[in-house]
């Protein structure tokens, strides 16, 4: 009886923290590559970049988010109009069909972290927690890459097809 105290007394610390950037579930939902952009000093907003797959027989949508780091967490997508990149919040939060895979990654979807309350460092960690509209909330921690990375790893990133100079770089920019 004491040991099993014990173990549980151990465990229970370690299932509250927040998940580190490998992969994480929750309901039926995969995530994995959670990262973001260093920021220089003074930048208002940061981005946030992830991969969820959708195991399930349900759609989930992701609605928004918190960070210790930041005022709001919002689901945003940036898209070409009329020759313009432009940047919205997607207002009704981004579905997750099911057997799908859904990637957050810079000239797409991806997370807005609005009144950073500081920069975002290469080589910390920042805690992101993320709601789902079917499989609650999560809390991650999203690795920080250096300025204008394009991913985790030099294998991920954004497609061939956008062209990361013509697209506007948001982390200084202000709200």
């Amino acid at each position: 009886m004491i040991y099993t105290f014990l173990v549980v007394a151990f465990l229970m610390p370690l299932a509250a923290r927040p998940v580190g950037a490998d992969e994480a579930k929750i309901g039926n939902l995969v995530i994995t590559q959670a990262w973001s952009r260093a920021t220089p000093g003074g930048a208002k907003v940061g981005g946030g970049y992830l991969t969820i797959t959708n195991e399930g027989s349900t759609p989930d949508r992701l609605i928004g988010g918190s960070s210790q780091v930041a005022a709001k967490v919002q689901v945003h997508e940036m898209s070409m109009n009329n020759g313009v990149m432009t940047m919205r919040p997607v207002e009704q939060g981004l579905v997750i069909e099911p057997g799908k895979t859904v990637k957050l990654s810079p000239g797409g979807f991806h997370l807005m972290l609005l009144d950073l309350k500081g920069p975002l460092k290469q080589g910390e960690k920042v805690p992101v927690t993320l709601e789902f509209e079917r499989a609650g909330k999560i809390s991650l921690m999203f690795d920080v890459e250096g300025i204008g990375a394009m991913g985790p790893s030099a294998s991920v990133g954004t497609p061939a097809s956008v062209d990361m100079k013509k697209m506007p770089d948001h982390s200084g920019m202000k709200k």
